[in-house]
């Protein structure tokens, strides 16, 4: 009796034992932190995956590009049969006449000189690659952006809700003391009505902040790639104690030299500046050399002719491109180079401007955290005051409530102070191309 108790006693801890960590696995699925919800979002972003196939469409047609420097081999052949002679029998030369003739040949042409046209495409290529490149680097950082934003956004609603909760606690005390109070025959009924009253109020925010965590997760979850339950949390909490700005960052750092947007718009100048040697090459000859070998005979080996090499050389001069449309085009170009130019001075200004900007914005968050900590400490002294004066006779219910509620508002504004801190660090981050991309394992 006693083994098989110690055996039922032993499967039973067992269970228990994979009951509690299933529990655990499951909590933990249910969490969300900021790395894994920048790796999934970074994994599932349709835009990065786009990018991605873009730098390999680009990279192909590199590769297309390059293969202009090999030369240029195709292979011909035909065949005709006749149901009567194509060349009639002639005495002691052709005595069965000929049904049947074929051709086979073989061509390879070798462009010595195109007006640099095959250098310049190769050019124009690489281009188009480091271009696709750069967006999808751009593509990351923007997912990871707007991944920090969203995930924000969740923690403050989240916060709020702590504020509401510790509101509804003091307020469900605050109402039972009226009750008795009430019993007691030492207040008017009219004040335990305003404490309800006020916790409607409180259980109306309640709901609201419910419903906008639930959007706000499923902003997140879409975005990043998550399966939504609306029991997930964001866990990371919220610290007030955050250094300065100007302690962690020293000065805004205005090179635009790895700034991904102004490399691109540097890429665009480089681009037309090579599209207009392009289209100058078209007013420059072309030199181009190749081979031809083939066979003209019968099926019945009637001519008996050998394979026939053939060198070639070939030279084309573009005369009437001098005063035709190509001039025109090369006029086009140089146009489309001005334009590349002034957007490319243009985006320096605006991303100058915009990342100082996003500094004095930084600057002005900080400072809303320290103003928003400075009303919480108020409102938690002013309401243990105003209680203490309560209960002494010295005040009203109606001052107490209003003490309570810019309390709660208090605690709000510093969640939302610290989320938007958060939010305007990453954007100044990613304008200043210092943003922390997430290693993703293979």
């Amino acid at each position: 009796m006693d083994v098989i108790n110690h055996s039922f006693y032993k499967k039973i801890s067992v269970f228990l034992v994979f009951l509690l960590t299933l529990v655990t696995t499951n909590a933990q699925n249910k969490e969300l932190n900021l790395e894994n919800v920048k790796k999934s979002a970074l994994e599932y972003s349709h835009n990065i995956k786009n990018g991605k196939l873009r730098a390999e469409k680009a990279e192909v047609a590199r590769q297309e590009a390059f293969s202009q420097y090999f030369p240029e081999v195709e292979a011909t052949g035909f065949a005709l049969y006749g149901f009567d002679d194509l060349v009639p029998p002639i005495p002691e030369v052709l005595p069965n006449g000929i049904d049947n003739i074929y051709s086979i040949g073989a061509t390879a042409t070798q462009a010595i000189y195109a007006g640099g046209k095959i250098r310049l495409a190769n050019q124009l290529a690489q281009v188009q690659l480091d271009s696709r490149e750069i967006g999808m680097e751009e593509s990351i950082d923007s997912v990871i952006l707007t991944a920090e934003t969203k995930f924000w956004q969740l923690i403050n609603i989240q916060e709020q809700q702590k504020a509401i909760q510790a509101s509804k606690v003091y307020l469900n005390n605050l109402l039972k003391q009226q009750e008795d109070l009430l019993d007691a025959g030492l207040i008017a009924k009219n004040q335990l009505l305003q404490v309800k009253v006020e916790k409607s109020g409180l259980l109306l925010r309640e709901n609201e902040l419910s419903n906008q965590r639930k959007i706000a997760l499923l902003d997140l979850a879409l975005y990043a790639g998550i399966s939504y339950d609306t029991s997930m949390v964001a866990t990371k909490s919220v610290k007030t104690e955050i250094a300065s700005p100007e302690l962690k960052y020293e000065n805004p750092k205005l090179g635009l030299q790895s700034n991904n947007m102004y490399r691109l718009l540097e890429k665009q100048v480089q681009a037309a500046q090579l599209q207009v040697k392009n289209e100058k090459a078209d007013l420059l000859p072309q030199f181009a050399v190749g081979l031809n070998a083939s066979k003209f005979d019968s099926f019945n080996n009637d001519f008996g002719i050998d394979v026939q090499p053939i060198a070639f050389g070939t030279v084309t001069i573009p005369i009437s491109a001098w005063w035709g449309g190509e001039k025109k085009q090369i006029r086009q170009s140089k146009i489309e180079v001005e334009i590349a130019e002034n957007k490319l001075k243009d985006g320096k200004d605006q991303l100058t401007v915009g990342i100082m900007k996003s500094w004095y914005d930084l600057l002005n968050a900080y400072k809303q955290i320290q103003y928003a900590k400075d009303k919480v400490l108020y409102g938690t002294e002013n309401l243990k005051t105003q209680k203490d004066n309560y209960d002494s006779g010295l005040n009203n219910l109606t001052d107490l409530l209003n003490a309570q509620q810019s309390k709660e508002e208090a605690e709000a504004e510093l969640a939302n102070a610290f989320a938007n801190y958060k939010q305007k660090e990453a954007l100044y981050r990613y304008r200043t191309n210092q943003l922390e991309i997430p290693i993703i394992e293979e």
